[in-house]
């Protein structure tokens, strides 16, 4: 049972920074109807800031929030503006074209500047647990999870409650009917894609104690992402949150009770088979 408790817990930990991801995409997705596959590469921006942060600034990974959020969601916004925008109403496949190499230019432009040597933010609570009704708990996790719930609830508050997040949902749900209604449609994309990249670093900086940073991170990253906002239904916030939780409790039972080799399999199947029982994902609408 205790095993059992560990792997669940542990997992909603882990879940939690995929969900914070995964809210991004599927933000950026609900708004301009384009999968970001450059999404991990964000993320991966997200870990070097940080990490520059903490070696030059001895800024803790933690507090290093207050500066990643803000500059990643600049650059969102900035990449919107000079090519997103440029690709609205172009065929699909261009727009996937141009999100997977903006990815290679972000983690060949990080490879130029930082080499691939893997760094490392070593904190004096890296490694640290403590217990939980008889459960070791990562300290490093458990305060990136406790972030991720302040982060998603002033998410949900912003576009439930303030003019500028209902304008965003009615981006997303009728773009052509929000332009009509003097909402504008520009200024709400770039928004959204500035959030979507602010949520990716602030995950970078959330899960940059415990892993190494290199370029090429992001590749799993993008990936893990796409299938938490699919399982979750695409533009659904709330269920990118959901599947992000989902898929980390799924690799964390995985890895204790059949094989760490295996875990991503198992999540890759389960991802499947909700597919196959829902089209549309579990809180989406297949059209």
């Amino acid at each position: 049972m205790i095993r059992l408790l560990q792997a669940v817990l542990g997992g909603l930990l882990t879940g939690g920074v995929y969900a914070l991801i995964g809210a991004g995409l599927s933000l950026i997705f609900g708004v301009l109807r384009v999968i970001n596959f450059a999404q991990g590469e964000l993320v991966m921006l997200g870990m070097y800031l940080t990490w520059l942060l903490f070696t030059f600034l001895h800024l803790d990974p933690f507090v290093s929030l207050i500066v990643v959020m803000p500059v990643l969601w600049m650059l969102g916004w900035a990449l919107e503006a000079l090519l997103l925008d440029r690709m609205h109403g172009a065929l699909p496949q261009n727009q996937i074209l141009l999100t997977m190499g903006l990815g290679l230019v972000l983690s060949n432009g990080a490879m130029m500047a930082f080499t691939s040597d893997y760094r490392l933010v070593s904190t004096t609570y890296s490694s640290s647990s403590f217990m939980l009704a008889g459960v070791a708990l990562s300290q490093p996790l458990a305060v990136s999870f406790v972030l991720t719930a302040a982060i998603a609830t002033a998410l949900w508050v912003f576009l439930a409650r303030t003019d500028t997040g209902m304008a965003i949902r009615a981006t997303a749900q009728d773009r052509d009917a929000a332009q009509l209604m003097g909402i504008d449609v520009r200024r709400m994309s770039r928004l959204a894609f500035g959030i979507g990249a602010a949520l990716a670093g602030a995950a970078g900086a959330l899960i940059a104690p415990t892993y190494y940073i290199f370029p090429q991170v992001g590749g799993s990253f993008t990936l893990k992402a796409f299938v938490v906002v699919v399982l979750g239904g695409l533009g659904s916030v709330v269920g990118a949150m959901l599947g992000g939780l989902i898929i980390g409790i799924t690799e964390s039972l995985s890895a204790t009770y059949i094989s760490t080799e295996l875990k991503d399999v198992c999540v890759y199947s389960l991802f499947l088979i909700v597919l196959i029982a829902r089209p549309g994902g579990l809180l989406g609408k297949a059209e």
